[in-house]
């Protein structure tokens, strides 16, 4: 019997990032018993393997209506490249894969003898990112393949997560910043210069990115009059951040009662599909039509940078339709403001959930899902005349608007994220 083991180097966490080295070790053992103790016994139980192959599969399943040229396609480019085509049949078909890595051919093992093999392969930059959403699935394994003599190919997989990592056309056109300004440094002509590899200045250039703050103001109002005003410090994040900004009610005509703030992830099919039915669910843009007029976005205090956002409500956009997708509600921010002037808003971004990103069937985006009741009665009603106190009004007429605020989520760096790797194993007997 022969025990195969599968390890990832990276022992503190499993997620590679696109274009990043997978590097695993891997372990064939011949397992032997107690009771067999015979030389005779251990010669005849001398296992031979024929070979044994590595290789990185992307696997995609989904719901959606592909065009049957495409599929066509796929296959076409599939047979004849790789001997693992018909055994690798998971729940999906594969849509990208590397060239195939031959570990050994015709490997003898002595009973309780162990070879050890390392295997280390590039993540392919234009491969999508490990996700999973309702009609799509995307999942990365590295398959491991081997065969005795006179038996069926046994495979082990080894699954790992993938984040996308935004490509760089004209890294040259990068601007120079102090971080990665080297050229500038006193330099030593006996020690040999090393090359920047295009995965570090893709991670310098999102760190730029992400790192970056662009306050942006947002003037929230509707027919009834001004209701507040939202800052918002930056737009793009990574995972594991907090989306952080700030709600002024100063010198409102509508008084917001309170309000909730919801990071959604949007799934938006890029080809129109025959059967989709465009279903309303409870928050969509459609939820309160019956509010609002529109909330004014100004990247600044002046009046010429004004820009206008939609909400719900909007009598420029009724005739519009916007589509929505499929809605997932990762985080939620809930506060009871009535007699509040200033707060602040934190929505924090999970490190499990997938990143921004786009492909040939879907396009993932990200949003603030704002809710806002609010009330045209500025105070609390009339005097207690008896203690002075304020008495609650028995009856509050309240109003309900949306409003949709979209953001940009980048993956982080794979080391920050810890997600320890277990050991797989297949016994063949």
């Amino acid at each position: 019997m022969i025990e195969i083991k599968a390890k990832l180097v990276r022992a503190d966490s499993a997620i590679y990032a696109t274009g990043e080295c997978v590097e695993c070790l891997i372990e064939f053992t011949h397992k032997t018993f107690p009771e067999s103790t015979d030389r005779n016994a251990n010669t005849a139980n001398l296992e031979n393997l024929a070979w044994a192959s590595v290789q990185l599969h992307c696997y995609r399943k989904t719901s959606y209506s592909t065009p049957s040229n495409d599929k066509t396609a796929e296959l076409a480019e599939l047979i004849g490249r790789t001997a693992l085509d018909a055994v690798t049949q998971a729940p999906g078909e594969v849509i990208v894969t590397t060239k195939p890595k031959i570990l050994f051919c015709d490997l003898k093992l002595q009973p309780g003898e162990t070879k050890m093999y390392f295997f280390n392969e590039m993540v392919p930059r234009d491969g999508p990112p490990t996700y999973r959403g309702h009609d799509i699935r995307y999942f990365y394994k590295i398959t491991i393949a081997t065969q005795r003599v006179k038996s069926k190919v046994q495979t082990l997989t080894v699954p790992i997560r993938v984040l996308p990592i935004p490509l760089i056309a004209r890294p040259d056109e990068l601007p120079v910043t102090v971080e990665t300004n080297e050229e500038l440094a006193p330099t030593n002509p006996f020690l040999e210069k090393r090359e920047i590899s295009e995965l570090e200045i893709s991670w310098h250039h999102l760190k730029n990115v992400t790192a970056r703050r662009a306050p942006k103001f947002y003037r929230i109002s509707n027919k009834r009059g001004f209701v507040g005003r939202f800052c918002l410090f930056k737009p793009a994040y990574k995972l594991g951040e907090d989306i952080v900004g700030s709600l002024d009610f100063g010198n409102c005509q509508v008084r917001c009662v309170q309000f909730s703030v919801k990071l959604q992830q949007q799934e938006l099919p890029i080809r129109a599909q025959p059967d989709a039915i465009q279903a309303t669910t409870p928050g969509d843009d459609v939820s309160s039509l019956n509010s609002f007029d529109m909330a004014s976005i100004a990247s600044g205090i002046a009046v010429d940078n004004l820009h206008r956002s939609d909400t719900s409500g909007s009598a420029r956009n009724k005739d519009e339709h916007v589509p929505t997708g499929k809605l997932s509600t990762i985080s939620t921010s809930h506060q009871v403001c009535y007699a509040t002037l200033q707060t602040q808003v934190v929505v924090p971004i999970p490190l499990h959930v997938t990143p921004t990103f786009r492909t040939d069937l879907v396009d993932v985006k990200w949003r603030l899902h704002f809710e806002f009741v609010t009330s045209v009665m500025m105070d609390f009603g009339t005097p207690n005349p008896v203690s002075g106190e304020l008495k609650a009004p028995a009856e509050l007429p309240v109003e309900t608007m949306v409003w949709n605020l979209p953001v940009t989520v980048y993956a982080a760096n794979p080391l920050q994220i810890y997600a320890p790797n277990q050991t797989y194993n297949l016994l063949i007997k």
